[in-house]
């Protein structure tokens, strides 16, 4: 059987990694309000309350994909992901009620994502881990930009995927050895800690979540204690650049919080793909190569 071409198997991922992004959709949407059901529940049990009625939010698998507005089911030609929404015009069919962007962004985002990832490594155990990485980091920004949070659910299986990869060295997207991955995942959490609290005793407010020293540490599982500083670097170059962007164009306020965790997954990202490639340009620009 002759081999398949690189070309088959990016086209491949870009289509996969579109039916995948419109999961995601619904992992974004679905899962902070679980979480919120969940902490309620567990609030009331702590302080002895009497339990309330409230019934569970739909679930992340097993509920069908539905118009949150007149909650009527969605045919499959509707969830065509972006040619759905693109028929469709922005609309639901059922009570014209407008649906938001985006569900056709982040399923486009993720296809062109998943293409780069399987270019990059070709079609190999390492890409299948890549694409593992780039579906949990695209799910993580999308509820820290709706919510300002970042799910345990998410970031702790990441960290433990990474680790776990250190011990099957031909599925590894990056060489890393066990006890870099450790190393690197306790610094990663314990820099953007020690960040909290001196901004925190000095100015008495909180800069960032420690949903934000997890991922850190989830990616530095899986890149190692030299992606770190990159990583760290590229989140704030990323963040001030869109923060100055809001400010700019929006009137967006200085006092009003904005997430940190899709920079930190963006900049570990870009680190994954292409960090040999700006590690060479850096030492090239500053004579060290």
């Amino acid at each position: 059987m002759p081999e398949l071409p690189l070309a088959f198997w990016i086209a491949f991922a870009a289509v996969f990694g579109m039916l995948v992004g419109s999961f995601l959709n619904v992992v974004i949407l679905r899962t902070p309000p679980r979480m919120q059901w969940e902490w309620r529940k567990q609030a009331r049990e702590v302080l002895e309350l009497e339990p309330v009625d409230e019934p569970r939010p739909p679930g992340i698998a097993l509920e069908s994909s539905h118009c949150p507005q007149c909650r009527h089911r969605l045919a499959a030609h509707d969830n065509i992901p972006v040619f759905g929404w693109l028929f469709l015009r922005g609309r639901c069919r059922y009570c014209g009620t407008k649906i938001s962007a985006q569900y056709p962004l982040v399923e486009l985002f993720t296809g062109i994502a998943s293409a780069l990832v399987v270019w990059h490594f070709g079609p190999t155990p390492a890409a299948l881990a890549g694409l593992v990485l780039t579906f949990f980091l695209i799910a993580l920004s999308g509820i820290d930009t709706r919510t300002q949070l970042l799910p345990d659910e998410l970031n702790y299986p990441l960290l433990w995927i990474g680790l776990g990869l250190t011990l099957i060295p031909a599925w590894q997207p990056l060489p890393v050895a066990p006890s870099s991955a450790i190393l690197a995942a306790l610094i990663g959490y314990l820099s953007l800690w020690s960040v909290y609290w001196l901004f925190k005793l000095l100015t008495g407010k909180e800069g960032m979540g420690y949903g934000d020293f997890k991922l850190l540490a989830a990616l530095g599982a899986w890149m190692g204690p030299v992606s770190l500083l990159p990583i760290i670097l590229l989140s704030s170059l990323i963040g001030a650049l869109v923060g100055g962007g809001l400010m700019l164009f929006r009137n967006h306020r200085r006092d009003v919080p904005i997430p940190f965790g899709p920079y930190i997954a963006a900049a570990g990202w870009v680190w994954f793909l292409a960090g040999d490639r700006l590690l060479a340009g850096y030492l090239r620009i500053a004579g060290l190569q």
